[in-house]
């Protein structure tokens, strides 16, 4: 057998600090921890890879729905813009039978009337109406509303009669009808 050389001096003291032996048992836990520590690491990586391919899935989906959202918001806003365009609710009242309205008058804090109002000038369709065949067209101060008025008063306007809010009363019914007899 080979036989170790034999230190002296200096050499001598530091090899009585290392042990003696091979240390064999001592590196397998460290071989365990390194092993342990890199599969831990490539699962990590795993994982976060995984969660960060979802939420870019999740990213794609979101940024499609909000493309088609902002598409039909623009549609939807086309069609208000064409129904409040000024000729679209011009031809819209005249098919209410609505009138341009005069010119308008002012009250004042203290109660003076500001401006001189006129009414609205009456369209052409109901200023000479065209009497129907088989109906009579009314004269006289009944057909005017502003005939029996004293001069300067401006003609009353009439609004339709709006029936009040709230639960409506149901219709009166004849108790031989509401109360029916038994045995029939």
């Amino acid at each position: 057998m080979s036989r170790k050389p034999e230190l002296r001096g200096r050499a001598a003291r530091l090899a009585r600090l290392f042990p003696a032996g091979r240390a064999q048992a001592a590196r397998t836990p460290f071989v365990l921890l390194v092993v342990v520590l890199l599969g831990g690491g490539l699962i990590g990586l795993l994982v976060l890879n995984s969660a960060l391919s979802e939420g870019s899935f999740e990213l794609a989906d979101l940024q499609k729905r909000t493309k088609t959202l902002t598409d039909e918001e623009q549609a939807l806003q086309r069609d208000i813009d064409a129904y409040s365009a000024p000729d679209a609710l011009q031809r819209r009242a005249r098919e209410l039978g609505m009138v341009p309205g005069g010119d308008p008058a002012f009250l004042g804090p203290d109660g003076t009337v500001k401006g001189v109002p006129s009414a609205a000038p009456a369209p052409a369709a109901l200023s000479a109406p065209a009497a129907a065949p088989g109906t009579t067209a009314l004269s006289g101060p009944a057909a005017d509303p502003g005939a029996l008025l004293p001069p300067g008063t401006p003609a009353p306007t009439t609004a339709p009669t709006v029936p009040p809010a709230g639960p409506a009363a149901p219709a009166a019914v004849p108790p031989s009808v509401s109360n029916p007899t038994p045995g029939r």
